[in-house]
């Protein structure tokens, strides 16, 4: 009889902690994500705090590479708009990144990062919508505007919404109209503000390409939560 007690007693305390781990897993997940996105932040604003620094002191004797690489990123911008994005051909367009940012000093290619406050949101910014990148945060579609802002822009950036590493966009339905996104580049913290949201298909790709005369972003994940047969997009246009 104290033996079966005993087994039913350690039983029970394994299925406590199974289910302690089960309940606890995705805080510790997201934490440890979180923590992961924040230390690439970092390293991405010292890489500019740097190069700042250096152009400041005069060590740098060419041209300053970020000015250098910011006039590469506008006529990038500005062909994509003039060609009406005709390397814009399907969903797997938007996996090849647009620059090598590591010969200007930023690790893993990181062009910048993504606040939104409304959803607590901050992450890295990597050029290239592969599977890789696509684990470590935020995400930005190749054959769309790079996020430097301008008219004639629309950046598209992506991230997952069901995933298991961290929480990401799974909260992108809850942005409502006036919402504010902010993009921080090597350059400036550009600020938007919701003006529509919509579900579209995968391949609906014209509704992601540039609008005249407009700066925007558009933010996609995939929707409905836990699937990835629609995509829920949310258009931002740039506030002063």
């Amino acid at each position: 009889m104290k033996i079966g007690r005993k087994i039913a007693t350690g039983v029970g305390i394994v299925m406590l902690i199974c289910g302690i781990g089960l309940f606890s897993y995705p805080y510790v997940s997201q934490f440890l994500f979180q923590r992961q996105a924040d230390e690439a932040i970092t390293a991405f604003q010292s890489a500019v705090a740097d190069m700042g620094e250096e152009s400041q002191s005069g060590a740098l004797t060419a041209e300053d590479p970020l000015e250098d690489l910011y006039r590469r990123m506008q006529e990038y911008n500005e062909n994509l708009y003039l060609t009406g994005q005709s390397g814009l051909v399907d969903p797997f367009s938007y996996e090849q990144p647009s620059f090598d940012l590591a010969e200007f000093g930023f690790a893993e290619n990181i062009v910048g990062y993504i606040e939104i406050p409304k959803i607590d949101v901050r992450l890295p910014i990597y050029l290239g919508a592969s599977k890789e990148n696509m684990d470590k945060g935020a995400v930005h579609l190749s054959q769309t505007s790079l996020p430097i802002g301008g008219i004639n822009t629309n950046c598209v950036i992506a991230a997952h919404r069901g995933s298991l590493i961290g929480y990401m966009f799974r909260n992108i339905h809850k942005l409502a109209v006036g919402d504010e996104i902010h993009i921080a580049n090597f350059k400036e913290t550009l600020t938007y503000k919701v003006t529509e949201t919509k579900i579209i298909l995968p391949d609906e790709i014209d509704q992601i390409m540039i609008q005249s005369e407009r700066d925007l972003v558009t933010l996609s994940s995939c929707n409905p939560l836990g699937h990835n047969y629609q995509r829920y997009i949310v258009y931002a246009e740039r506030v002063e």
